[in-house]
């Protein structure tokens, strides 16, 4: 629905229906600063925000936060009927189920393609955004990754994303204009393991500098924006990379954050070593290397971030309750 139909649409509506309405699937830490920056923002008020809650004793939080509360859950499909028309934006957060989790086949998202099938019958919303990750580039090697990049995920997780922006494009030619943002490590010192501390107290081992692999980050405040500016702003069946375009090798990311703290750098091991002490899904991480190209978001969304880099980002957080020993 282009936006001039979409103004007519809701001219044609009771007075009380005519705000827009933003539905976040999913409304865990980023969604509910993104419903923040929508209640202190420009044209605060201007929009109804509702959320997808499987959990009824999570209703009296997301009220307070200005946020109506709509119970379901993605993977009840008969639960998601009510959805059907009743936003004119839609945030999607939720991430795919995890290994063993239902009778689906292990590279599907059955919670996007429910959530697609509510769409696909009526009430489609003007935009949605999906929130996927950027592991769908598998390891390449510490090359500059932009969003045409063929997707080649090497683990099951990163598979199952990949799946479900197959099934948002799909929704897209059916209409929706839907877009991507394939995320990287988000950090926050106001989230829950928001900040690498926890991990510095215990002592967890980084690779040697000829082992390390690039990471990428973006701080949650600044993903918030991206999200908000993708509803508005995505075009259609569009990826962005959602990162802060700052490139660090990960035992740098933890040397920073130590030296910020006063805690001691992490011993650095060799990869084989790592392959015996650390645990899978840690390995999975410290075996994949890219560096994201973030142009796309700062030139067509016109993301303005607060945190450029992970030095400004952790700096701030070190000075808050995250950074006091």
């Amino acid at each position: 629905m282009s936006s001039v139909a979409l103004s007519s649409a809701l001219g044609a509506l009771p007075a009380r229906f005519r705000r827009e309405r933003l539905l976040i699937v999913g409304c865990g830490d980023v969604g509910m600063r993104v419903a923040r920056h929508l209640a202190t923002g420009p044209g605060a008020g201007r929009m109804r925000v509702l959320a997808l809650t499987s959990n009824p004793t999570r209703k009296a939080e997301l009220r307070r936060a200005g946020i109506t509360p709509l119970v379901g859950n993605l993977d009840d499909a008969a639960s998601l009927r009510r959805l059907a028309g009743v936003a004119t934006r839609v945030l999607h957060l939720a991430p795919p189920p995890g290994e063993g989790a239902g009778p689906h086949a292990w590279w599907q998202d059955p919670r996007t393609r429910a959530l697609a099938r509510v769409f696909r019958l009526r009430g489609q919303p003007a935009s949605l955004a999906y929130a996927s990750t950027s592991g769908v580039y598998g390891d390449c090697g510490g090359a500059i990754v932009r969003e045409e990049r063929t997707v080649a995920p090497s683990t099951p997780r990163a598979q199952r994303r990949v799946d479900a922006e197959a099934v948002i494009r799909h929704l897209g030619r059916a209409g929706v204009r839907a877009c991507i943002l394939r995320i990287p490590g988000i950090y926050a010192p106001d989230r829950e393991g928001g900040t690498p501390r926890a991990r510095l107290l215990k002592g967890t081992p980084v690779l040697n500098r000829e082992d390390d692999v690039f990471t990428n980050h973006i701080h949650a405040d600044d993903l918030a924006r991206a999200c908000w500016a993708a509803l508005w702003k995505g075009l259609p069946q569009r990826a962005y990379n959602v990162s802060d375009g700052h490139h660090m090798r990960m035992g740098d990311y933890f040397d920073l954050a130590a030296d910020l703290y006063g805690l001691p750098r992490p011993p650095r091991i060799a990869r084989a070593a790592a392959q015996e002490q650390l645990p899978a899904m840690l390995l999975s991480f410290m075996s994949e290397s890219r560096r994201l190209d973030n142009q796309r978001m700062v030139k067509e969304l016109g993301v303005r971030l607060a945190f450029p880099s992970v030095e400004t980002g952790l700096a701030a957080s070190a000075k808050g309750p995250a950074g006091v020993a």
